[in-house]
Order: C-alpha cells, then structure tokens, then sequence
C-alpha cells in the first residue's frame, strides 16, 4: 500500500496550536486512513500568541512521522524536500488605506526611477544629435532644433510600445499567456528566498543544538 504527498515550499499557517499533515501536504492515500491522516500533527507551535517565526520541516520528518503509525505504508514524496512553515500567531485585517498608501508610493518610485533612467540613457547617448542626424539623413537638411517632432513622436510611440511589449503587460491584462519578466525575476527571487530561509533555520538549530 502506498501514501503519496506532496508539499510546498513555504505554507502560511495562522493562529494554530498544532500543524497538521493536511496544512503542509496534498495527500493521496487510501479512504480507510485518509480522514486520520490528513489530522495527524506534524509540529506544535511552542508559543501561539508570537507575531511571527519561520520554522522548518524536512520531507524526512513527516516520513517518519506517517511511518510511525503506518508502518506497513510506502510512503513517497512528490513535492518540496524542505519546507517553510510561516507561523502568525493570529490573522490580521490588512490595513486598505496603508495598502493604497503603500501601491501609490512604489508606482511614484518606479515612475521617479524609470524616468531618470530613460532621460539619463538620452543624455549619454546625446540622443538629440541622432535625432537632428536622422532629420538630415531622412530630409536631406539640417536643422537648428534638436527634437524635431516628426522624429520624437514616432520615437516617444515606439518606446512606449516596446517597453509594454517586452512586459507583456498592458493596464491589468496581459498580452499573451507568457510569463512576464517580473513574474520570472519575482520567481527566482522566492526560490533564493527559500534557499536562504532553510540554511539560516538549519544554521540556528545548529547552534542551537550545540
């Protein structure tokens, strides 16, 4: 007979006395065993009423924790081999207006930012001189302006066009089924999150246990 599970990486557990097999695992077992199962506890919290603490499960533990009352189970791991459990001691209501305070002020950075970025490439790259320079190549004159506007308003569209292209974002949709490259940056960003989490827990119960 077998037990199949599967873990994430990090699970979100709020207010809990005890984290049960069912809050960490998807679990695939036989209907005699099932309902029992997905209660059994895998860890207690030490201290309910702590704001926040990270703590770690290694997929061995839980084996070991399932083989112990069923011993005569295969059990086989189909997720997470170390998995993050982030312990709130209770659920809080966020705060809508510091959450829009928080949305305006990020879109104000980013706008501040991407701005002096694109003006700073134009200044080194003495953008005003390619555009007097395609003026002349294209017209067959030279100019005393330095941002024709036939050439600038073209340019101005297609930068805004590539820019939401290369996102593939346009307001809250996106333009195909792809992966944006901040949903692939923000991706790899949670795995070297993950990654640090459980050295810097495996670290301090290191120490701890010396």
């Amino acid at each position: 007979m077998e037990i199949y599970i599967k873990a994430d990486k990090k699970i979100l557990i709020e207010g809990k006395n005890f984290v049960c097999l069912k809050d960490i695992c998807e679990i695939i077992a036989p209907e005699n065993i099932y309902p029992k199962l997905c209660e059994k506890k895998i860890l207690a919290i030490k201290n309910k009423n702590e704001a926040k603490k990270n703590y770690l499960i290694s997929i061995a533990d839980i084996i070991k924790a399932i083989k112990k009352d069923y011993e005569n189970y295969h059990v086989i791991n189909l997720g997470e081999q170390d998995i993050i459990i982030e312990y709130s001691g209770e659920k809080k209501s966020p705060n809508k207006i510091l959450l829009l305070l928080k949305i305006i002020f990020v879109c104000l950075v980013l706008f501040m930012g991407s701005a002096t970025a694109i003006m700073s490439f134009h200044s080194d790259a003495q953008i005003p001189n390619v555009f007097k320079n395609y003026y002349q190549i294209f017209f067959g004159r030279e100019i005393e302006i330095t941002n024709p506007k036939i050439i600038t308003i073209p340019y101005s569209i297609g930068l805004s066009l590539g820019i939401i292209i290369f996102f593939n974002h346009i307001g809250g949709k996106k333009i195909t089924s792809d992966p944006t490259p901040i949903e692939v940056e923000m991706s790899l960003y949670d795995q070297d999150m993950h990654d640090t989490l459980v050295d810097s827990i495996k670290n301090e119960n290191a120490k701890t246990k010396s």
